[in-house]
């Protein structure tokens, strides 16, 4: 990498990390363009350079998060040996990192803002399109070791990222224990229903 690629990667590592601090402590709305560029001593149009705008910057931080929580679950996937306890631990990671991560309220303010341009609510269908791809790929391992009686296993994706994505919202009222709990229970439903077999 060249000196002025080096020195720009770093502008935008120290544009985001100052950003994601603003946001932790104020809040997504009432973080300013200006507040960023008085906390990182960049103009205004060195952030939109590298970010295009403030969405583009929260989005690039959630971007992070993602790739984060995913590095961190696939450390630990191995612990579980069939699809459904995977479904089960990916439950309690996604529980615990909604409830520790310190920009999650931030998140939910963007997430909540109806105003998006269009090319920020293409990114943020990539980043579903993403989540869906890889509840696909856990209940297509499913499938494929025998465990599952799936046929539509892209449908069942999307249910299971809509339960997911619910009880995160949920559970942002809850201690720690009642949304473990909330999503052990999500997974019984997911993976058994709630009706009683016919006789």
């Amino acid at each position: 990498m060249n000196k002025k690629k080096l020195q720009s990667e770093q502008t935008k590592k120290k544009i985001a990390e100052k950003a994601r601090t603003l946001f932790v402590q104020k809040g997504y709305k009432a973080t300013s363009i200006e507040d960023i560029v008085k906390a990182t001593d960049c103009s205004a149009g060195n952030i939109y350079y590298h970010f295009k705008s403030k969405e583009g910057l929260i989005l690039y931080l959630i971007e992070e998060w993602n790739r984060e929580w995913e590095e961190t679950w696939l450390a630990k996937e191995p612990l579980y040996p069939t699809t459904a306890e995977k479904l089960y631990g990916m439950a309690e990671h996604l529980a615990i990192d909604q409830l520790n991560h310190p920009l999650t309220k931030a998140v939910d303010e963007f997430f909540n803002n109806a105003e998006k341009a269009s090319d920020v609510e293409e990114r943020i269908n990539a980043m579903v399109q993403g989540y869906l791809n890889f509840n696909r790929q856990l209940l297509q391992r499913g499938v494929d070791n025998g465990e599952f009686q799936i046929t539509n296993v892209a449908a069942l994706a999307i249910i299971l990222d809509s339960l997911t994505f619910g009880l995160s919202q949920h559970s942002r009222h809850m201690d720690r224990d009642e949304a473990l709990a909330a999503y052990r229970l999500a997974m019984d439903v997911f993976l058994h229903g709630v009706a009683k077999p016919s006789r």
